[in-house]
């Protein structure tokens, strides 16, 4: 096996393909510095994996792409293609040529591949570490790593042994299996915690199974019962709806005699109350006329009766009554007005009184309150003490009691105890005699774990990759989808419908298109330049006059309009004022930039045209140089004959046009994106279909395992839960028995307290009976002297009371008989005014009184002839309203009767209606709670069926009567008594969880499932811990062959390159020979050291090429590259190496990076680099063995 082809694109300095063919032997590359030699290096090692940027001389990877030259643009990406003859078979691949790629974009993006096919990088590290080329890359000794090998530590020595020796694939192995490990404890822990949880359920469910069994037995019973009780209540209904129905026949038929009665009654009162209506006008007349002379005569009766009586009360009223004795009023005033003075002196004696009698009163309740609350005080404490005495003698009962329970409660535990000791040492002794034997039930596995691994970490790396180009691929038809639909958007908006726009759209030659297309405009300025060419800015470009002449012949030919025209000019020059512009402010001419001809045209347009900031700056330019138009970057033009500018201008077709041209670029950038994007998506889920078909059999063929293994596990379990609930069970019974043991020495010294108190208050004296009898005696003394003092006060307070009314009463009357005797004057003033005017009142009345006597002689006649005429009206208007009563009558018995027999009527049917309802109700409750047709209901459990009895009442049946059929007559009230005893039943057993024997069924399965789960956990434990003791030990065993011979050689080597010298590699742990460090003893000729870090520069690092060496010979690598190791190294010293890289090219292809001529001469070819002007690294070859031939 050799290197054969390095082939480099876009790295580094190689910013052209550059091929370099390698042969067997020795091979180097001279050069310049700084030509890229060493970027030879950095892409071996970067196509065989690496991947830390500073190794490979840079701050980033993206480092690694051409970064361009002032000649020549960067490169997007960077491709390095190895080719290894593999035609020995040193690589476990069946291609005798191996080609290794590798391709970094500068979008970050990387991706590898093996002869063609794409691969990840664990891929590529897997296939070159079986041939001793691991990750840290031994084999290709760069610049500075002589030093690297010289700092490094014991355990950085001893990784360059393995990774020669292939140990690295072996701990990576372990490092999985031991990950694995951590995971499947983890995932052995939740499945037990799940199988307990499981166990914990599978109790109570079983529980709510059984009573469902019972349930269904039950529900059985009762829905038998219902529906023949259904059934019972659809005949009966159905049989009571035909009899109904029959009824109503006969009622119909009644009704209709009945109501041809009424009509014909109907019509004879209609006819009578005719009859009346045309009598009745007259009776009315006869009737008014009567009323009218009748309330005459009684108004000239009342008026005769009023004037008679007012003149009588006039007589009356003269008859005035005697006058009263002023004198004898004033006197009587006077004798009440002194006995209220005497009455006043009275009353304050009487308060005096009542003030004494209330203190009095006052010391008495207060004695006796005194009193009464000193019998209480003694009374209470008889009480208490004969209380306190009982409620000792309880609590001593008490006590003396839970100390007995207590003693109770002890021995139980005890016992309770010593089961659960038996049961968990019993669970203990199984579940050791089972983890001894489990050994040889478990049967061994194939590794599926690392399989299963790598498969899935494949899919979840493609599956990433596909969501990440997935995502970018919606990114890219976004910005795709944007910049067409901005473009489409400025393309019409640019659309002209004059005659500019029919020339375009005709092709016409004599047109190159617009202007605004054909010139480009600096950025922010396309505003201020459309506002400097005005209309100019919409013309169309010719090349010439005549093409312009020809466009307008068209136009006007075709009838389409007008168009202005700019003609190319390439003579055309710029005349801007000779003007020193301020800052920020730039000509228009030279902002414009486009092909010859036509931008030289629009210069010249624009001149004198100056481009600046704002309308401040335009004013400030104008103002100092009047020959300068001034724009601004917003579209404001400022001259001084001239003005234009403001807001709400619609943007400008140069702008536009930019923004066209930006959008068109954008849009074919993010086509070609998707494209790229679409191509490697179907690559990628080609790619991802094959890794989740693996990740997917991988994963059947694991769980497999893992349930041959949880079987095992489940036996284990169920022992250790034993175990655990045993001696946690006897944990708790211990801490009960303390506690039980504690309380019942408090009860213990509680009871002995109680004791003594008890006997101490029995020892105690009662309160004598002399003294409560002495206080009572007081009490009762005192209480009477308080009534009586009470007495008194109120006799006090009443005679106070009545004084004062008295003299309240003489007050009053002396007031009232001085208001009668000015009453009295007042009256007898009034009393000759009113009998004059009397006087003439009375001559009236007697007037009033002949005339009313003379009217009422004329109106009786009047009166008496109109009631003759009424009462002849009268006897003819009721011998009519006899017959229209007699027929009234009839018509209301009829009517009655019809009512009746339309209410029975109505009543029955809505009776029908109801039943007809409560039928339909019925039989929707069959289809609804049965699940039967009505007709099939009523067939099934009808009445006139017999019903099956219960098994019970079977066996009786069967006992009495042998062949019997088992069942009986239907009777409602058995059926019904058989339904409450299934609905009692019902309740009895409680809330009945209906999916409860589907749940205990899964949960049984799953159950043991789990169980099976754990079992095969712990049997891929055990294998993997098995893998991990194999793999130390091929470690181990591989470790210490490859050490030993290494020293061998660093033995050997070592006096060669220092001449009487002796040195050696010695280990830091000899026993831990899977984690010794490395010493390196090196003792040049002559010197007593023995540290590396007293030697010399070019010592140390000879003494790290003879480590490196060593490692070469112990474990050979079919090739090798070295960067410039041999420049520090004098002529002998070159000499000696270079003998050693004669005998390592035997075995091994080595690629030498060398400027020492005597290293060229050993060389079988050579491969010179340079680095032109361009800064790209160029490569010639010379083969120096057929050179010498």
């Amino acid at each position: 096996m050799h290197l054969k082809t390095l082939t480099l694109r876009g790295f580094k300095s190689f910013a052209s393909a550059t091929t370099l063919e390698f042969e067997p032997g020795i091979t180097c590359v001279v050069g310049p510095n700084g030509s890229g030699k060493s970027n030879v290096v950095d892409a071996l090692a970067w196509v065989m994996g690496e991947q830390g940027a500073k190794t490979l001389r840079g701050g980033n990877m993206a480092d690694v792409i051409f970064a361009g030259t002032a000649g020549r643009a960067p490169l997007g990406r960077a491709e390095v293609s190895l080719t290894i003859d593999n035609t020995d078979g040193a690589l476990p691949i069946d291609y005798t040529e191996v080609t290794i790629s590798r391709t970094l974009f500068r979008s970050g993006g990387s991706e590898y591949a093996i002869n063609g096919s794409a691969c990840r990088l664990l891929d590529i590290q897997d296939l070159l570490s079986d041939s001793g080329l691991g990750r840290e890359m031994h084999v290709i000794v760069g610049q500075g790593q002589l030093d690297a090998v010289l700092r490094a530590t014991p355990e950085d020595r001893r990784h360059f042994i393995e990774e020669a020796a292939g140990i690295l694939k072996h701990r990576k192995r372990k490092e999985k299996a031991l990950r694995k490990l951590d995971a499947m404890q983890a995932n052995l822990t939740r499945v037990n915690d799940l199988t307990g949880e499981i166990r914990r359920q599978l109790g109570p469910l079983g529980k709510q199974a059984e009573v469902a069994r019972q349930a269904q037995t039950i529900q059985a019973d009762a829905r038998d019962a219902k529906s023949r009780l259904l059934a019972d209540d659809v005949a009966q209904l159905r049989s009571s709806l035909s009899q109904e129905q029959a009824d109503e026949s006969a009622l119909l038929e009644r009704r209709a005699t009945v109501e041809k009665s009424l009509a014909e009654a109907r019509a004879r009162l209609v006819d009578l109350e005719r009859e009346s209506a045309e009598a009745t006008p007259a009776l009315t007349k006869a009737n008014d006329l009567f009323y009218r002379l009748s309330a005459i005569r009684e108004r000239l009766r009342n008026l005769a009766s009023l004037a008679d009586e007012r003149l009588r009360m006039l007589g009356h009223t003269s008859d005035a009554a005697p006058p009263t004795d002023l004198v004898d009023l004033d006197e009587q005033v006077e004798r009440a007005k002194a006995a209220g003075k005497e009455l006043e002196a009275e009353v304050a004696a009487a308060e005096r009184e009542l003030t004494s009698a209330e203190a009095a009163r006052k010391e008495a309740e207060t004695q006796a309150e005194g009193s009464e609350k000193h019998l209480a005080n003694l009374l209470r404490s008889v009480a208490d003490r004969r209380e306190g005495v009982a409620r000792l003698a309880g609590e001593v009962s008490a006590r003396r009691s839970r100390v007995e329970s207590a003693e109770d409660e002890i021995g139980r535990l005890n016992e309770a105890l010593a089961d659960a000791e038996k049961r968990g040492n019993e669970a203990n002794t199984e579940f050791q005699h089972l983890e001894t034997t489990v050994a040889s039930v478990e049967e061994g596995e194939e590794d599926l774990d690392q399989a299963h691994e790598s498969a899935t970490e494949e899919w979840e790396a493609t599956k990433a990759a596909l969501t990440d180009l997935k995502e970018a691929l919606n990114t890219a038809m976004r910005e795709r989808d944007t910049w067409a639909a901005k473009a489409e958007a400025l393309e019409l908006s640019l659309a002209r419908k004059d005659g500019a726009g029919a020339l375009l759209a005709s092709g016409s030659r004599a047109v190159r298109g617009t202007v605004a297309s054909m010139i480009d405009i600096a950025a922010d300025a396309e505003d201020a330049i459309a506002a400097a060419l005005g209309p100019l800015a919409d013309a169309l470009a010719v090349d010439s006059v005549e093409d312009a002449v020809d466009a307008m012949r068209w136009l006007r030919d075709e009838d389409a309009g007008r168009a202005r025209f700019v003609v190319a000019d390439a003579d055309a020059k710029v005349a801007n004022p000779s003007v020193t512009l301020p800052a920020g402010a730039d000509w228009a001419s030279e902002l414009i930039s486009g092909p010859a001809g036509i931008v030289d045209t629009v210069r010249a347009f624009v001149s004198g045209v100056a481009v600046v900031d704002d309308l401040a700056a335009a004013r400030a330019l104008v103002s100092a140089h009047r020959d300068v138009i001034a724009v601004t970057r917003r579209g404001d033009l400022l001259s001084a004959q001239n003005a234009s500018g403001g807001a709400g201008d619609a943007p400008s077709v140069l702008h536009m046009q930019a923004a066209l041209d930006e959008a068109k670029d954008k849009r074919q950038a993010a086509i070609a994106a998707v494209e790229s994007t679409t191509f490697t998506i179907k690559t990628i889920e080609e790619r991802e279909a094959e890794a989740r078909a693996r990740h997917e059999a991988t994963l059947e063929r694991l769980n497999e395992s893992d349930a041959r293994m949880a079987a095992v596990a489940e036996q284990l379990g169920q022992l250790g839960s034993a175990a655990r609930a045993a001696r946690s069970e006897a944990e708790r019974l211990g801490a009960q028995l303390e506690e039980a043991r504690a309380r019942m020495a408090v009860d213990q010294a509680e009871l002995t307290s109680l004791a003594e108190r008890l006997a101490a208050a029995q020892a105690e004296p009662e309160q004598t009976e002399a003294d409560t009898t002495e206080a009572q005696a007081r009490r009762d003394e005192h209480a009477q002297a308080a009534v009586a003092a009470r007495a008194k006060e109120t006799e006090a307070r009443l005679a106070l009371r009545t004084s004062e009314e008295r003299a309240r009463a003489l007050a009053a009357r002396a007031e009232s008989l001085e208001r009668a005797a000015n009453a009295e004057r007042d009256a007898r003033e009034r009393a000759e005014l009113a009998a004059q005017r009397r006087e003439r009142q009375a001559q009236t009345a007697r007037e009033v009184i002949a005339q009313a006597q003379a009217a009422l002689t004329l109106i009786d006649v009047s009166v008496h002839n109109a009631d003759n005429a009424r009462a002849e009206v009268e006897a003819h208007r009721s011998e009519r309203t006899a017959q229209l009563t007699e027929v009234r009558r009839a018509v209301d018995e009829y009517a009655t009767e019809y009512s009746r027999l339309t209410d029975d009527a109505h009543k029955d049917e809505l009776a029908r209606a109801q039943h007809k309802v409560r039928l339909e109700q019925l039989e929707q409750r069959a289809v609804d709670e049965l699940g039967m047709d009505p007709e099939k209901l009523v067939d099934e459990f009808g009445p006139h069926l017999p019903v099956p009895v219960s098994p019970a009442s079977a066996e009786s049946q069967a006992d009495g009567e042998d062949g019997a059929p088992a069942t009986q007559p239907y009777v409602r009230e058995q059926q019904e008594k058989r339904l409450r005893n299934a609905e009692r039943a019902m309740n009895q057993l409680g809330r009945v969880n209906p999916l409860a024997l589907e749940e205990f069924a899964a949960l049984e399965e799953r159950h043991k499932f789990l169980t099976d789960q754990v079992a095969d956990i712990k049997k891929s434990r055990e294998d993997l811990m098995e893998i991990v003791r194999e793999i130390d030990a091929r470690v181990e065993q591989i470790f210490a062959s490859a050490f030993h011979d290494t020293a061998r050689e660093f033995e050997s080597i070592f006096p060669r390159l220092f001449p009487g010298g002796e040195g050696k590699l010695v280990l830091t742990d000899p026993g831990n020979m899977l984690e010794t460090g490395i010493e390196v003893e090196a003792r040049p000729a002559g010197k007593k050291v023995k540290r590396l870090s007293l030697l010399s520069g070019g010592e140390r690092s000879l003494t790290a090429v003879a480590m490196l060496v060593a490692i070469f010979k112990a474990r050979p690598s079919p090739f090798y590259v070295m960067d410039e190791v041999e420049a520090a190294l004098d002529d002998a010293n070159l000499g000696r190496l270079l003998d050693i890289f004669r005998e390592l090219r035997d075995n091994s292809q080595l690629i030498v990076i060398t400027h020492q001529k005597r290293t060229m001469e050993v060389a079988d070819s050579l491969y010179g680099v340079t680095m032109r002007g361009d800064g790209v690294t160029t490569v010639i070859s010379q083969r120096l063995t057929d050179d010498a031939a």
